[in-house]
This record gives C-alpha cells, sequence and structure tokens, in this order.
C-alpha cells in the first residue's frame, strides 16, 4: 500500500527546514574533483565497459556511473563506477577500474550486489528481481520523514540536504556450505559470505543538521513506497616560518608573506580549495553546530605560538592563541608530505586540491571532525577530556577521512564503517612515524610513532585506542566476531588496527604478551612484521584501488593481499606476513612463514634496547629451520657491522650512538644458502644515568650478597668467564642434581626503564633433542612465590660462547623480588650452564 503524502506532510509539518545562516546553503555535499574526467575520456571508458555487460550476464537495462578519477601508478588512472539499473544506482554494488595511459582497462575490482536485478515478469512474479522504480513521494518529502526520523525537532541545516533515489540491496549474512555446522564462537570471518535476499526501492537522505549546539551528521535508508527506515547511521567522522608548537617543539611551517604580512598560508602544498592553498584558519569559537572557517592566521612575524595549552576565554590571536594554529600547520604539513613524498599521492584526493583546518572551534570543545562538505577539518581546544586536539596522530587521522571520502567512500557503519575508521587510525599513525624522523625521504620509518591514537591529547594520560591490543579501553575487539558489524565504528576499527600493527611490527608467542594472538597456530607462533613502510603502502593502495563502499573484514583481506601480492610477488614474504596479520584477527587460517619449505626463519628478533652512555647495548636473535649451524651478520643503519658474526652483539653505548637502528641477517649451512632477516630494533641512549641494582653481578668479590648454592661461584677449571676471572657454574654434575641461585633486589617505583640481563653458556654431553637438563630463570617474591618465569634454557640450547640475555622488569617496578636461576640435571651426561654478568640497570 502507497503511504499518502497528506499524511507525511502531516507528520512532519512542526519540523524546520530552514538553514542555519542566512542566505542560501551549499548545494551539494561533495565537491568535484580537482581534475574531472572530460566528457571524451568518460565517453570512452563508459562504451569500454558498456562492452562487458554480456561477459557478465548483464542486459542493457543495466549500466555504470562514472563518479570521479584518480592518478595510479606510471601513468595509471583508477575511475569509480557506480553499478546502474533503469538509471538508478544500486548501493554498494560499484567497480574500481584501472586504466592505462591508452584509457584501455587493465582490472576490474568489482563489489557486485547487481546479478539479482531483473524486470522480467517471471521474476516479478517470483517475488524477486527488480522493484518498480516509481516512488510513492518525492525527494523532499523524503528528506522530510528523515529528518523526523532522526529526532531533528529543531535542529537546522548545516548544508544542504541530498535525496538520491535508487536501488537498495537488502543483504543477509550466511554461513558457507563448509561452516554449517561451526559453533557461533568457532567462526572466521570467511566463514560467512553475504548475499543479496532481495531489492527495494530507497531514498538515500543525506542531513548534515545541528541543534543544541551539537552537529547532527547522518544518512538515511527509506523505502521509497511504505516511508519505512531500512538503515540509519551517523555521517561525521570525527577524530618556512618558525612555530611554537605545543606537542613537537620549535618546528618550521610554510607560511607565506603578504605585503608585511605573514599568512599561514601555505601555497607549495596542493592547490585551489577556498584558499588557494593549505591554510588554518582562526574559527574563533564558532559553535560546533554550524562551525565557520573564519580568516586565515596573519601575525607581523614568522615566528608563531607560545607552545602552550590554549587559555580558556583568552585571545584566539595573541602567541597563546597562535598554538593551536602552528599544530595543525605542522600536522597538515606532515600528513600532506607523508602521502606525497611516500607513495606520490597528492593531498587528499590525490589530484592536489588544497583543504584547510579551522581552530579554537566552539569553547572548550573535546573533539576534532572532518567535514566533506567542505572537505576540511575542525580542531578544538580541548575541555575536561583532551588538550588541544591538533596534535599530529589526530589531524593525520582527521586527514585520513578526506582520503577515503574522495576514493572508497567506505560507508560510515557496520565493518565497512570500522575500516573507515581504521583507516584514519593507520594514516595518523604513519604521518607521526614520518614527522619525527624528520618529515623527509621516501620511506616510512619503523620507529617514531606510539602506536596509540590520541595519547598526547589526552589529560588522563590514557590514548583514544591502542593499536597492539585495541580491547584495552574496555569496548574495541581484538579479533572479528558475527558481532563486529553492530558495534559503533570506533570500536569495530579495532581488529584492523591490529592487524596493522602484526603487519608492520610482528607479534608475541608468550601468550601473556599483549602482542600475542591464538589465532596465530602456525610456525613460527609469533609471526615476523614487514616494517610500517611496506605495510602501509600494501594497505593505501587496497584502500584507494581496491575497496569499494560495502568493502568488509573479510573483502579486506582478499584486497590487501591481493595489493601485496601486485607488489611484492605472490608466496612473497609480504603477502604471506598479510596471510598471518589477518588469521591473527580471526579473519582466514593462518599459514607457515616460510615461503620454501626447509627455509630459515626468525624465532627470536632483536628487541628495542634503553641504555645510559657508557652502559653496554645487546642486541640478539635466534632462528629456525634450514641446514644447522647457522652464521650471522649484524648490520647497523643498513651497514655490516664488523667482527659482529654471533647470534648476540654487545657494545658500550654512547651518545652519539642514540637512534641507530641495527638488525641482522642469519644464513644456514645448505647449498644454495638459505637466510632470514631479523625486525629491525633501535638504540635509545638516555642521558639519564643508570643505576645498577645487582650487586657483585660478575662474582669477582666472592659470594655476598648471592644466596642459594653458593658453592658454584668460583674460578674453577674447564670454564671460563664472560669477563673477568669468577662465574657461576651451575650444573656440570653429570649426575641427579638440583642447584639454585638468587639475588634479592628492590626496583623503585619510580623507574622508567628496568633491564635485567646475564651473559650465559651452555655446553653438554647430551645428544638429540631431548630435554634433559634445564635452568629456569625466575622472578619471585620474598616468601619464594614465584611472579613470572622469564626464560628456560636446556641441554638443547647449547651452543659455543657466550650470549647475553636480556628482560625487561618494569612490570615488578615497586617490589622487593628476588632474581633465581634454578638448575635440575638428571641422572646421566652433563650439561653445564655458566652465568656471568648479571645486572640490573634501572633508570
Amino acid at each position: 500500500m502507497k503511504l499518502r503524502k497528506s499524511l507525511l506532510a502531516a507528520a512532519i509539518a512542526a519540523l524546520p527546514f530552514a538553514p542555519a545562516v542566512a542566505g542560501p546553503l551549499p548545494d551539494a555535499l561533495m565537491a568535484a574533483p580537482a581534475q574531472p574526467m572530460s566528457v571524451e575520456a568518460k565517453a570512452s571508458l563508459s562504451a569500454r565497459l558498456d562492452a562487458r555487460r554480456a561477459a557478465a550476464g548483464l542486459d542493457s537495462e543495466h549500466g555504470y556511473a562514472l563518479r570521479d578519477q584518480h592518478p595510479g601508478a606510471n601513468g595509471q588512472r583508477i575511475a569509480r563506477a557506480a553499478h546502474t539499473f533503469q538509471g538508478l544506482r544500486v548501493f554498494g554494488s560499484e567497480s574500481v577500474v584501472v586504466t592505462d595511459e591508452n584509457g584501455d582497462i587493465i582490472s576490474e575490482s568489482a563489489s557486485d550486489r547487481r546479478n539479482g536485478l531483473d524486470a522480467s515478469r517471471a521474476a516479478k512474479a517470483a517475488g524477486k528481481g527488480a522493484p518498480d522504480t516509481t516512488p510513492a513521494f518525492n525527494a523532499e518529502e523524503a528528506i522530510r520523514i528523515a529528518m523526523s526520523r532522526a529526532g531533528a525537532s529543531g535542529a537546522v541545516h548545516r548544508w544542504k540536504p541530498e535525496a538520491e533515489l535508487l536501488i537498495w540491496p537488502v543483504v543477509k549474512t550466511v554461513r558457507t556450505k563448509e561452516a554449517a555446522n561451526k559453533p557461533e564462537s568457532k567462526l572466521n570471518a570467511l566463514d560467512l559470505e553475504e548475499v543479496v535476499d532481495h531489492y527495494e526501492l530507497a531514498y538515500l537522505v543525506k542531513t548534515r543538521l545541528s541543534k543544541d549546539k551539537k552537529p547532527i551528521y547522518r544518512d538515511t535508508v527509506l523505502n521509497a513506497t511504505t516511508g519505512a527506515v531500512i538503515q540509519q547511521w551517523d555521517a561525521l567522522q570525527t577524530v618556512v616560518g618558525t612555530g611554537n608548537s605545543q606537542y613537537n617543539g620549535q618546528v618550521p611551517i610554510s607560511t607565506s608573506l603578504s605585503g608585511s604580512t605573514y599568512r599561514m598560508l601555505d601555497s607549495t602544498r596542493g592547490t585551489g580549495g577556498q584558499f588557494g592553498g593549505m591554510a588554518i584558519t582562526n574559527a574563533n569559537h564558532a559553535p560546533e553546530s554550524n562551525p565557520t572557517p573564519g580568516q586565515i592566521y596573519t601575525n607581523s612575524t614568522n615566528t608563531w605560538g607560545d607552545g602552550q595549552q590554549y587559555i580558556s576565554g583568552g585571545s584566539t590571536t595573541n602567541a597563546n592563541g597562535q598554538t593551536a594554529a602552528v599544530n595543525a600547520l605542522w600536522g597538515l604539513m606532515n600528513t600532506y608530505d607523508t602521502l606525497k613524498n611516500v607513495l606520490g599521492w597528492s593531498s587528499l584526493d590525490g589530484n592536489n586540491t588544497a583543504t584547510y583546518i579551522a581552530v579554537h572551534v566552539d569553547n572548550n570543545y573535546d573533539n576534532a571532525f572532518f567535514d566533506p562538505g567542505c572537505k576540511c577539518m575542525y580542531i578544538g581546544d580541548g575541555g575536561t577530556m583532551f588538550y588541544n586536539l591538533g596534535s599530529i596522530d589526530v589531524i593525520g587521522h582527521e586527514m585520513g577521512h578526506g582520503v577515503i571520502d574522495a576514493t572508497s567512500n567506505l560507508t560510515y557503519s557496520g565493518e565497512s564503517g570500522g575500516l573507515n575508521e581504521s583507516n584514519s587510525d593507520i594514516i595518523g599513525e604513519v604521518v607521526e612515524a614520518y614527522a619525527r624522523a624528520g618529515g623527509t625521504g621516501n620511506t616510512i620509518p619503523l620507529t617514531g610513532n606510539d602506536w596509540m591514537t590520541g595519547k598526547e591529547i589526552s589529560r588522563s594520560g590514557n590514548p583514544l585506542r591502542w593499536m597492539w591490543k585495541p580491547s584495552k579501553d574496555g569496548k574495541s575487539k581484538d579479533a572479528w566476531s558475527s558481532t563486529l558489524g553492530s558495534l559503533n565504528v570506533h570500536y569495530s576499527s579495532g581488529p584492523n588496527n591490529r592487524m596493522f600493527y602484526f603487519l608492520s611490527k610482528g607479534s608475541n608467542s608468550n601468550s601473556s604478551s599483549e602482542m600475542y594472538s591464538s589465532y596465530l597456530n602456525k610456525q613460527p607462533l609469533a609471526m615476523t612484521g614487514i616494517g610500517t613502510d611496506k605495510a602501509f603502502r600494501i594497505w593505501f593502495k587496497a584502500a584507494t584501488t581496491k575497496f569499494t563502499s560495502s568493502t568488509n573484514y573479510a573483502t579486506a583481506r582478499a584486497k590487501v593481499l591481493e595489493a601485496a601480492e601486485q607488489l611484492y610477488g605472490v608466496n612473497s614474504p609480504e603477502a604471506i606476513a598479510v596471510k598471518r596479520a589477518y588469521a591473527a584477527i580471526n579473519v582466514g587460517t593462518d599459514v607457515d612463514e616460510a615461503g620454501v619449505p626447509g627455509g630459515v626463519t626468525i624465532t627470536t628478533q632483536p628487541n628495542n634496547v634503553t641504555v645510559a652512555a657508557g652502559g653496554t647495548a645487546t642486541f640478539s636473535v635466534a632462528a629456525s629451520g634450514g641446514t644447522a649451524p647457522y652464521s650471522y651478520k649484524w648490520y647497523r643503519n643498513g651497514t655490516q657491522v664488523s667482527g659482529a658474526t654471533s647470534a648476540t652483539y654487545s657494545f658500550t653505548a654512547q651518545a652519539a650512538d642514540n637512534g641507530a637502528v641495527f638488525n641482522a641477517v642469519v644464513s644456514d649451512s645448505s647449498s644454495p644458502v638459505k637466510t632470514a632477516t631479523s625486525n629491525n630494533a633501535t638504540l635509545t641512549v638516555g642521558t639519564t644515568p643508570q643505576n645498577e641494582l645487582v650487586v657483585n653481578g660478575g662474582f669477582e668479590s666472592g659470594t655476598s650478597p648471592w644466596a642459594g648454592s653458593t658453592g658454584v661461584i668460583g674460578n674453577y677449571s674447564g670454564q671460563t668467564a664472560y669477563e673477568g676471572t669468577r662465574f657461576a657454574w651451575l650444573g656440570g654434575n653429570g649426575s641427579t642434581a638440583t642447584e639454585t641461585l638468587y639475588q634479592t633486589v628492590s626496583i623503585p617505583s619510580t623507574a622508567t626503564t628496568a633491564n635485567f640481563s646475564f651473559a650465559l653458556h651452555i655446553d653438554t654431553a647430551e645428544t638429540g633433542s631431548t630435554v634433559y637438563d634445564k635452568l629456569v630463570v625466575t622472578v619471585k617474591n620474598s616468601a619464594g612465590t614465584t611472579l613470572g618465569t622469564l626464560a628456560t634454557y636446556s641441554n638443547v640450547n647449547a651452543a659455543s660462547g657466550y650470549q647475553i640475555r636480556s628482560f625487561n622488569l618494569l612490570p615488578y617496578k615497586g617490589q622487593s623480588v628476588r632474581l633465581h636461576f634454578n638448575m635440575t640435571e638428571d641422572s646421566y651426561l652433563q650439561t653445564s650452564f655458566v652465568v656471568d654478568k648479571v645486572s640490573l640497570q634501572v633508570q
């Protein structure tokens, strides 16, 4: 039954339909790309797409509507084409088409939800096929209905509303045949698939309203026959002069000089836009509900800001008020440079269209958001929860929404909305890493960012999100489940954030680690990361050239894997890492890491090290697979270190070593030789002296204050010291024995680092891979209760020479603990565990 227009009108007669400010509203929510396709190019591509319909089983009622175009690699172009039926867009059904310089189609990545559309009489009689394409009411009526359903009584329009008549595929999720009998708790993302149940004629209504000083941005889908709400979701996407920034110290910012006045207008980055270049403007407390950008910041000198949090109620243009603008310009410059220098992507849309950021929005405003209406960003000064929201990762996050808005336009609800938010978190972290490394070059460094969104702006010290363990916020999820799409998009982003962290940095095989995933069950249990640079290139290629608006987690895995294979090769370590990173969040199943059977795999990655100048820096690596014995080469900043040819590399760190990056290449003894390259590890040399808590750690001063089996301490023939003349020789009896050595230390509650290390040599008369004799290193309390086991070594780990073993004891700060070495030896054949240079250094 059709709904009568008079009834609809009566239902919303009391609702206002007025702009928030005097004058006409902007005509469109979406501006055209900076380099729109020419009429000839559109016609040519449309003809090529139409020629492909028959192969897809489509008739002449099916078509394509070209949306926009962006630059690709090597002269290629990426165009987006919505699928249409009888001239109406089919929501979420679209193609991403890559063409060469001649306009020929190279590839087409499609989200296809149109195949069930059939206007035949037989299809309609069966209750299937296409709906009647004549609506019961017009677009203006649809807008009024949407406002009534949005709880928008008393609201006013910020942007002119839009209502698009389209075909809405009603999608249901079903199990694959293979997963029909799986328990719900065991489902993997690839066990489910989305299928179109039926189609409805609908209006997609976009309303951008403001009410009670709050923006209400909603997308509402209405049945165009009955007026019923099919679906609705929030659409607001939130979070060279000298500038004194709040979070980055004194930074160079790109401004322009007009006469004798300096302006925060960067004409070197981006063209066109509202201000003719990248600009920072002063919203001057314009209300959140209807912020206006205001004027570009100006100054009589080219030194800006005082580096301090804005004083509420103070001037927005003096040095204190300028700091928010410095934060914004520095973040915007680095976001632009990251995308341009690393990927060749210009500005947000790839077409170098300039954007702007308006600061000082509202009063004590605890948010920041990207507005697709102006393709710009608004930043608040912070209030009860945050300081100024202009940190680099937050600006990168919001500008990341601009990239998605210009490309895949991921629908901001369900799993696609979570991927939209995750993309922004990823770009925020990448921009932070690039900026902190100096903001130059064409690669993303592995270090420099904190893998936490909004850490700097938080008054409580807790970030908005933790990338490696999203569930730390109490709401986000670490892995995919069938209920993920029902969460707020800021929480459904969690699994993909974790995926990107693992892809970049790798995981941990210890179940007590926050970087552990129980879904990784192949070898090695700790997956190896490929570095942030490669991970970002893969992600960005997939998100901008393969994702469509309806991409979900399962589809994202397929597209990211496709991007990795195109960039680095099928079965490459990078492609395998993508499979493992998604498996780690329950999207797809795990695979063995070694691409070639019998290959070498890094089982223990070198850790980042922090020491004081004059302290010992130690990096260690371990491997498995291939043919033993292994050989080792250590590299510092990409240059091989002469003489560093064992599994452990130690040296005395100096101030000049701060920031140096180390990694190892492990080779086996097969022919041809198989190799594996470790992750990078960074050395931080602090200026604060470290305090040594272990007394007589080299055993040169007798046995005190060691306790337990102190007779193992001495200078005995048959073994040698790591340094000096004395050591602790546990084991070596060749008969049943238990020996224990420990020392009590108190770790200050104020400690910021607590590095426990010792030199260990193991030799044995045992053979084979069976464990007979063991040394267990533990942390115990004063009553002897084990608080944690740091490591277990056995006869299987025997090796020539000493190896330095290092552990982080910061979790035990504020406690008095015993550092225990506990050895057990069986009744036959000796194993010696020789310990020297025991150290616990804290800052």
